[in-house]
């Protein structure tokens, strides 16, 4: 009997997760292990109900407005907040175009949570800074946007223009960097200041930063254990929101960051150019993800949305001849159809790009070939949470909140449509079986957790 193409592809996710070591329980930053938004090994939810509590574990109220997500290590939470001062923030979410920040706000507590990620209960909370926000935010941006990261022994978290902080598992702060007024604005109205949103990244006991802001731009790299700054590289680009990210290639450990003038390769160690890229949306927020020998880069703002798959080995300017979509160091790229806010995902064999208006493009990773095309919702609700996979299925969030659960094959098919019931920003983690959604007002868990066997 011959399989359907979606069974087949179960299957090979089901023989992976029977070939690895042990299932993985940590998602220890912006997008989970090694930022692939994949975790395996565990059954995971397809359809749940706050209203009846079917498929929820727990529901913690978090004070504060956020859009970082929640990592995991062990049995803990980590995340992050800014409580106003005066008792409540507003937010506006949806599909619309001004670019006017909020206007002056009070002072801002900007919190660190630890929470147990059984039971929901929170471990302990600690003040890292207490001040009125050094640079306004964009009515649908926060100031805790930047996601924490963790190695298991330490827990950094950013809040931009408020500083960088390092605590240890219990609570004690190790150190803080203040990397002063940090101004990520749009470039062609510097007024327009929409708020810092570029996640910290750790590896190998070295924390890095992507700082592109309107003055002195700059990637930098920072000692976990003493928070000494070991390299710093200046940026010539425009503002941008993404997070960088970190991958080894041919024996050398690369750092790779998103950008307008400038998406690139870094050498890790030094904070030396390896590869250069101009072109693409003039507001990048997507970050880049690594899968089948190739770096994954899509942004969208202004008359281009790209797709650009970049080979692992590339070497110095690799920015593509007018009219060519494919070079010796670029495999294949898509002039249209690149995202504006999503981070893709790279699930199996195929990349899915979703557009903030739900418009969701399955491409083969390797070839670029265009496999499917469908819009999630109705077309009025925004998408700006990035998808995340686990057992053959993928998880869209929409910012009204409802989450649309998609099964990874070849053709489009939807699983089912749920509802969190608040507006929600923030990517959502995975670990053993369940979901950590982050909505406006609370931190939801959905799933039980049970382990493939």
């Amino acid at each position: 009997m011959r399989l359907p193409a979606a069974s087949l592809f179960a299957c090979s996710l089901v023989a992976a997760v029977f070939a690895a070591d042990a299932p993985e329980t940590n998602w220890p930053r912006f997008r989970g292990p090694r930022a692939s938004g994949i975790v395996e090994g565990h059954a995971m939810p397809v359809s749940w109900s706050l209203e009846t509590k079917a498929g929820l574990a727990w529901r913690t109220p978090v004070p504060g407005l956020a859009h970082s997500s929640p990592v995991v290590w062990g049995d803990s939470l980590f995340l992050t907040t800014a409580v106003s001062a005066s008792g409540a923030s507003a937010l506006k979410v949806g599909l619309y175009g001004d670019i006017e920040p909020v206007p002056t706000e009070p002072a801002q507590r900007y919190v660190v949570y630890r929470i147990d990620k059984r039971t929901g209960k929170v471990l302990w909370e600690r003040t890292a800074h207490e001040g009125v926000p050094r640079r306004a935010r964009h009515p649908k941006s926060t100031h805790a946007n930047p996601t924490p990261a963790t190695d298991g022994e330490k827990i950094v978290v950013f809040f931009g223009s408020e500083g960088l902080y390092c605590y240890d598992m219990d609570g004690r702060l190790l150190w803080k960097k203040d990397l002063g007024p940090l101004d990520a604005a749009f470039f062609a109205v510097p007024d327009a200041q929409w708020g810092f949103a570029s996640s910290p990244v750790i590896h190998s006991g070295v924390v890095y930063l992507q700082c592109d802001v309107l003055n002195n731009p700059f990637l930098a790299a920072f000692d976990l254990a003493t928070g000494k700054e070991l390299w710093r590289t200046p940026r010539q680009d425009v503002p941008t929101w993404s997070t960088p990210l970190v991958h080894e290639a041919d024996g050398r450990t690369v750092l790779v960051v998103n950008g307008w003038k400038h998406i690139g390769g870094y050498d890790a160690k030094t904070g030396k150019e390896i590869w250069k890229l101009r072109g693409g949306g003039d507001i990048p927020v997507p970050a880049p993800v690594v899968a089948h020998g190739l770096v994954f880069i899509t942004n969208a703002h202004g008359p281009a949305s790209p797709v650009y798959a970049v080979k692992l080995g590339a070497r110095g300017d690799i920015t593509l001849p007018e009219g060519k979509t494919s070079s010796e160091h670029v495999a294949w790229s898509v002039m249209r159809g690149g995202g504006y806010m999503q981070t893709p995902l790279v699930y199996g064999e195929n990349l899915y790009t979703c557009r903030d208006n739900g418009v969701l493009t399955c491409y083969r990773a390797r070839s670029g070939e265009r496999l499917y095309q469908e819009r999630l919702g109705g077309g009025s609700s925004g998408f700006t949470a990035s998808p995340v996979a686990a057992d053959g299925k993928l998880y869209f969030t929409s910012e009204e909140g409802d989450v649309f659960v998609v099964r990874a094959a070849d053709t489009f098919e939807l699983l089912a449509k749920n509802a969190l019931g608040e507006v929600t920003m923030a990517t959502p983690a995975i670990s053993e079986g369940r979901l950590y959604f982050r909505t406006k007002g609370h931190l939801v868990a959905i799933g039980g957790g049970q382990i493939l066997k």
